[in-house]
Formats: structure tokens, sequence, C-alpha cells
């Protein structure tokens, strides 16, 4: 066995191990990776290299994007934007059975593409919608489990900070195009869990909302269009080169700022706590960007890529069963990583082995997303299945039973997004990003 193959082991051993004890993922990432480096280079340019790898990893302009980002979504989770969303997607839901749950998931769908975060989505929106559903006489559990679902859909239609992640760690793929090919897998995810929502609400017998005069609805809408707005503005502010993604992100800080300022659902007083709220955030984010860095460097030092491309090609030549076992290691993954250092730690070794197989890196982007997407809806480490049965007032183990259809219906997007190109390459071509 090759020095190479022994760190290698050395370093993905003490990984797990580390993470199987319980130590944070990127005290964990940091730990392992300095171990293996250790093992191969001299004690001072070993802690020389990590601490310039550190540097390099966090030092990108497009990843100042994602702070910005963060910052405008928690300005929107305070600034009562949530509560216009809602009241739109109550309109767009009519009276399908279970009106109220397909409004939870296009409100998620319309915050999630103006904040970027599923998490937030799931707290703004199953908070707002919760109460509503209960006072129908929704099971709470079916409640929590299409908030839950449907929040994901967030971190797919753009504004995503996981996309950015992956657009600096893979080099030349445009923020633009992974932004554009993004959308129709979101579409695709969101309307899968209103399918199989609309069917369950018919089962339990929800009945579906009175009929709506035009006039509260011209109302409604109208009170949503400078929420909605901030979606033509970023997105197509960044599609026609008024600016960069990064710099679109500070537009939307500002943009979400003062609309929240005129609603008055947030004082001048407020700013300071939210500043600090997204500051912490971003820390433990670009901590673990820091960390990981270290991480990608000794895999390619120690050709933990090739290996892994080569064992997975050994199985089988067939791209179609060589793309369903990335599909499944990268759901496996997402369940006890989140998706920020895992989209630094599996980019490197699944994109060489895809784009030799065909698939575009940009659609490689989708793919990568789209799987560690479902991991925050997974235990053990289920970020916005933990927020959503917060606000939603019930436990993980009561959801889960009803979420595992979503699961089913969220998979079949998977697959089609991942067999079929046109899915997510069709609008960033048409558009001229490819």
């Amino acid at each position: 066995m090759s020095i190479a193959v022994q760190v290698a082991l050395v370093m993905v051993v003490l990984l797990v191990l580390l993470l199987a004890a319980g130590v944070p993922i990127g005290v964990g990432i940091g730990l392992s990776s300095a171990v293996s480096m250790i093992c191969m280079l001299p004690s001072n340019v070993a802690f020389a290299t990590s601490a310039q790898r550190i540097f390099a990893g966090s030092n990108s302009f497009s990843l100042i994007a994602i702070p910005f980002f963060i910052l405008a979504g928690n300005i929107m989770n305070n600034g009562g934007i949530a509560l216009r969303l809602v009241n739109c997607a109550k309109v767009i839901g009519g009276r399908m059975p279970g009106a109220l749950a397909q409004s939870n998931v296009i409100a998620n769908m319309l915050f999630g593409a103006i904040s970027g975060s599923g998490a937030a989505a799931a707290a703004a929106i199953g908070s707002t919608m919760g109460p509503l559903e209960e006072a129908e006489g929704y099971d709470k559990n079916y409640s929590a489990a299409v908030n839950v679902a449907s929040a994901p859909v967030g971190m797919l239609i753009p504004p995503s900070n996981t996309m950015i992640v992956y657009s600096t760690v893979a080099g030349s793929v445009s923020i633009s195009a992974l932004f554009m090919a993004g959308y129709v897998p979101g579409l695709i995810w969101g309307l899968g869990v209103i399918i199989l929502a609309t069917i369950t609400a018919k089962k339990l017998g929800y009945r579906g909302e009175a009929k709506l005069t035009a006039s509260i609805v011209l109302k409604t809408f109208w009170q949503a269009i400078p929420s909605l707005l901030m979606i033509v503005i970023v997105i197509g502010g960044i599609l026609c080169g008024v600016f960069t993604a990064t710099e679109g992100s500070a537009v939307a800080v500002v943009y979400a700022t003062v609309l929240s300022l005129i609603y008055g659902s947030i004082k001048i007083k407020d700013i300071p706590r939210i500043v600090l709220e997204s500051a912490k955030i971003t820390g433990t984010i670009t901590f673990m960007i820091g960390l990981s860095s270290i991480m990608s460097w000794a895999m390619a030092f120690t050709g933990i890529p090739d290996m892994v491309a080569a064992a997975v090609l050994g199985i089988t030549s067939n791209k179609i069963i060589i793309f369903l076992l990335i599909n499944i290691i990268l759901l496996f993954v997402g369940t006890f990583m989140d998706p920020t250092p895992a989209i630094l730690i599996f980019t490197p070794i699944f994109l060489p082995i895809c784009t030799s197989l065909g698939m575009n890196a940009v659609q490689f982007g989708i793919v990568l997303c789209y799987n560690l997407s479902v991991g925050t809806i997974t235990p053990p480490v289920g970020t916005i299945l933990f927020t959503g049965c917060k606000v939603g007032g019930v436990t993980i183990e009561s959801v889960i039973s009803h979420l595992l259809p979503y699961f089913v219906m969220i998979i079949i997007g998977l697959l089609l997004v991942t067999y079929v190109p046109v899915l997510s390459l069709g609008l960033p071509s048409l558009l001229g990003l490819l």
C-alpha cells in the first residue's frame, strides 16, 4: 500500500471517528486534514500550507455574496415580508383541497426564492401558516410535513448560497448559469409536494378556501408586488449584466432594509441585532469553507479523487448506474453533513467523473445541491427538519412517517434532474449562459 493511500485512509477514518464522537463538522474536517498534512510533509511546511489554504479558500470575491444574502434573508424574516407572501400564496392556492397546505408550499417557494434560505422559509412561513392551518382543523403533523418538505426549494431557486459555494469550488462555472439552472428543478420539487399534499388533503377531507372576490385578489397581489420585485431586481440585474451576483447580494440587503422599514416591521434599533445574527451564521460558514480547503488540497495531494473515480468506474462503465451510485452516496452524505462542507469535499471527487461521462458542470452542480438539500430534512442533522418541527409544535418522531411519501416524490424529481439534462440546462441555454 502506497504512502498516499495510507494517508488518505488516516484522513477518512479520523474524520469518521471524530464525527461519530460528536465533534463539530468544521473541527473534524480541520483536525483530520491537519493530521494527514503532517503525515505527508514536515510539520513546519504542513502548518504553513494549512494556513495558506485557509486563507486561499476564504479569499474569494464570489463568497462575499453569502453574508449579504444571509443578511437580506434575516432582514426579510424580521421585516413582515413573509406575511405578504403568505397572503399572495393563499390567493394562488385558490380553492384546492387543503388550500392552506398548498399556500404553505407556494409561500416557501416565494420566500426561499427571495431569501435563499430553506431554514428561514421553514421558520417564517411555518410560524405564519401553522396557526391558520390549526384553526381550520388540519392535523399538525400533516401541516409540519408539508412545510418541511417544501422549505428546501429555496436552496434550488435562486439566489442560493450553496450554488455560490459550488461555483467557487468548481472553478469556471458561471453563477448566473447555476442560478437559472435551479429554477425548473426547484419548481419540480415544489410541484411534487403540492400534488402529494393535495392527494392527502382529499383523503383527510380538508376543504379549499372560500371564494375570493376580484378586489381582494388584486389588493393581495398589489401588497405582495414590492416583495416579489426583489427577485426581479436581483436576478434580472445579474442576468442583464448590471451587477455581479456579489453586488446583487448587496442590492438585496439595501432593498430588503428599505422595504422592511417602510412596512414598519423593523426599527432602526433592530438592525444591529439582525446584523449580529447574520455575522454568526456567516462566521460558521466561512470557518467551514476555510478548513474544508485544507481537506480539498490534502485529497488532491494524496490522489483521493482519482482513487474514488477508479473505484467507481471499476464497478461499471454504464453512466446511468454511475450517476445512480453518485446520487446514493450524496444522499447518504447529506444525512450527516451540512451542504457547505459536503460541496467543498465532494465536488473535487465527483465533478471530474460526471464531466468525463458527458454531464455538464452546471447540471452536476444542480444535482449536487438537490441531493444535499434532501439532507436538510432528514435526521440526524436536518436543520430544516428541526426548524419545521419546532415551529409546528410536533416531534421529529411523529412527523417522519408523514414525510416518507414526500421523500418518494422528491427522489423522483432528483432522478428526472439527473437523467434529463434539459430540465436544468434548458433555461440557461435559452438565455445564452452556456
